[in-house]
């Protein structure tokens, strides 16, 4: 990994550890029910930022690697692509 990238990701992973205990929280606490929905969409678009960070790193390594490589490897890296995106249009 990118260490740049990978020090980021690891950062947003901890925000989101924050973000979900606060959310167990406030449900235990039974608070307003739109104050709880407001911070699971925050998790939501916090996650959407980690992915597009690991989005990153694959391509500027393993998928630069495999185009690279061609032939085979090439065709795995445009199936890989096409699956995360495909995977990115199912969710919600």
């Amino acid at each position: 990994m990118i260490e740049d990238i990978k020090k980021r990701a690891l950062h947003r992973t901890k925000i989101i550890e924050g973000q979900l205990r606060g959310i167990e929280k406030m449900i235990e606490n039974e608070d307003y029910c739109v104050d709880i929905i407001t911070l699971s969409l925050a998790v939501q678009k916090s996650l959407a930022s980690l992915n597009k960070l690991l989005v990153e790193n694959h391509l500027r390594t393993h998928v630069s690697h495999m185009y690279e490589q061609g032939g085979d490897q090439r065709e795995e890296a445009v199936a890989e692509l096409v699956r995360i995106f495909e995977l990115s249009n199912n969710r919600g």
